[in-house]
C-alpha cells in the first residue's frame, strides 16, 4: 500500500487509540498510592506518548523511493536519540519512584535490552564499513570509465573496460549474501585480521575486495547472530498490566515504549544495513491503544513486504542506495561484457549515462554513509551514558555516604 493509505487511515494522531494513562486516571485518583503522583507529571508521560506517535507517523509517511534510504535511517536515529533524550528526562525527575518496586524492577529489564542493543550498534557500524568498500569500489569504475579519464582521449578502450569490469565482478562477488559463503568468508576475514595486526598489508586481490573490512574491526565474534540479538532485546517485552501502570504512577508506561522504540529501530537496521546473520522475523506485538502503535506498525509491515519484493530477497541490506548500487553496477557489467572495440558512438553515449547513473548513487552515499557512521557511534555512547547514570544513581541511593 502507498504510503498515504496509513495517512488516511490514522490521521490525526489523536485518533489512533487512546493512552493507557486515559484508561486507568480514574483508578489511579481513586487509590491511596504509597508513591504518591502529580497531574503534571501524569501530562508529562502523555506528552512523550504523543512525540514518539507524531516522530514516528513523520517517519512512515514518507513514499517508498524514500523508505530505507540512507536520510531516512538517519532521521530514524535522530527519532531514537530525541526519544531516549526524554525518557531520560522522564526517569530522572522521577528518581525516588524509579527505585522502587516494581519500577526498579521494569527499568533493570530495559537496561538489559539497551545492553544487547550495543552489540547491534556495533554490527552495524562493520557493515558500514563494509559499503564504504564496496563504494571504493565503485570508484575504481569511475575513474577507469568517467568523463576525468576520457578527456585525454577520443573513446574508451579495452584497459579502462578491462579494469571497470574487475572493479565490478569484486563487487557482485562482496555483495552476495548466501549463508554459506557469508560464514566462509567471515572466517577467512577474521584470519585476515590476525595475520595483519603485524602491520603488513597482503596485496591479495580478495583481502582488498572483500575482507579487509573485518580486518579493521571485528566488532562481534564469529557466531554472534543479529536475528538471534534481535530476539533477545524483544524477549518477554509486554506492555504494562494495569496494577503495574497504577503502581509506578504510569512510569511503566514509558518504559515499555522506549523498549519497543529500541526493539523497532535496531530491528530497522539490521534490515537496511548488511550484518552478520540478517534476520527480519521479528514480532511485533503493540497493543492498539497505544498513540504511537499505528505508525511504528505500519512501518514494520512496508519493511517486510520491501524484503519480499522479488529484487530484494536475497538482498545483504534493503538499503536504498545499496539497490541502487546493485541495479546500477549490474547494467553497467552487462554493457561493459556486450561491447566490441572500437565503440560505436551510441555505445559510448550508452556507456556514459550508465556511469553518471553510478556517480549519483556514490554521490549519496559521500554524503550520509560518514554521519550515518558517526549516528550509530553516538547512539552506543548514549546508551551507554544512560545505563551508566541510572545505575550511578541506584548507586548512590544504597550507599548515601
Amino acid at each position: 500500500m502507498p504510503a498515504t493509505d496509513y495517512q488516511g487511515t490514522s490521521s490525526p494522531l489523536t485518533n489512533i487509540g487512546r493512552s493507557l494513562l486515559p484508561v486507568r486516571r480514574d483508578q489511579v485518583h481513586a487509590m491511596e498510592s504509597p508513591i504518591g503522583g502529580s497531574a503534571s507529571n501524569e501530562a508529562e508521560i502523555e506528552s512523550f506518548q504523543r512525540r514518539v506517535a507524531e516522530r514516528f507517523h513523520d517517519l512512515a509517511s514518507v513514499p517508498s523511493d524514500e523508505l530505507l534510504s540512507l536520510p531516512w535511517v538517519r532521521k530514524l536515529l535522530d527519532v531514537f536519540l530525541c526519544c531516549q533524550e526524554e525518557f531520560r528526562v522522564i526517569l530522572f525527575k522521577n528518581i525516588a519512584l524509579v527505585k522502587k518496586s516494581p519500577m526498579d524492577r521494569l527499568i533493570a529489564d530495559f537496561y538489559e535490552r539497551t545492553v544487547k542493543a550495543l552489540d547491534v550498534c556495533n554490527a552495524i557500524r562493520d557493515g558500514i564499513e563494509q559499503i564504504r568498500q564496496w563504494q571504493k569500489l565503485l570508484e575504481i569504475v569511475l575513474c577507469a570509465l568517467g568523463d576525468s579519464n576520457v578527456g585525454y582521449q577520443r573513446s574508451l578502450g579495452e584497459g579502462q573496460f578491462r579494469r571497470a569490469r574487475k572493479a565490478l565482478i569484486d563487487l557482485a562477488i562482496g555483495m552476495l549474501d548466501e549463508k554459506d559463503s557469508g560464514q566462509a568468508l567471515a572466517h577467512r576475514n577474521r584470519s585476515f585480521g590476525r595475520h595483519n595486526t603485524s602491520g603488513s598489508h597482503s596485496r591479495d586481490h580478495h583481502h582488498r575486495s572483500l575482507g579487509h573490512f573485518r580486518s579493521l574491526s571485528w566488532s562481534v565474534s564469529r557466531s554472534w547472530s543479529a536475528a538471534r540479538q534481535l530476539q533477545a532485546i524483544g524477549n518477554n517485552l509486554a506492555a504494562p498490566r494495569g496494577n503495574e501502570v497504577i503502581a509506578t504512577n504510569g512510569l511503566a508506561v514509558p518504559v515499555y515504549t522506549m523498549g519497543s522504540v529500541l526493539l523497532f529501530v535496531m530491528w530497522a537496521l539490521v534490515a537496511a544495513i548488511p550484518c552478520q546473520d540478517r534476520g527480519l522475523q521479528v514480532h511485533f506485538n503493540v497493543p492498539r491503544q497505544f498513540p504511537w502503535s499505528a505508525p511504528i506498525l505500519w512501518l514494520h509491515e512496508r519493511i517486510l513486504e520491501e524484503s519480499k519484493k522479488r529484487d530484494r530477497k536475497n538482498a545483504c541490506g534493503l538499503l536504498r542506495e545499496i539497490y541502487q548500487m546493485e541495479k546500477c553496477s549490474r547494467l553497467l557489467g552487462e554493457l561493459a561484457d556486450s561491447v566490441q572495440f572500437p565503440l560505436s558512438e551510441d555505445k559510448e553515449r550508452e556507456v556514459k549515462q550508465r556511469v553518471k547513473e553510478l556517480e549519483q548513487v556514490l554521490d549519496a552515499l559521500k554524503e550520509d554513509l560518514e554521519p550515518l557512521e558517526k549516528q550509530v557511534r553516538e547512539v552506543f555512547h548514549r546508551i551507554v551514558r544512560s545505563r551508566t547514570e541510572g545505575l550511578d544513581s541506584f548507586a548512590r541511593e544504597h550507599n548515601p555516604e
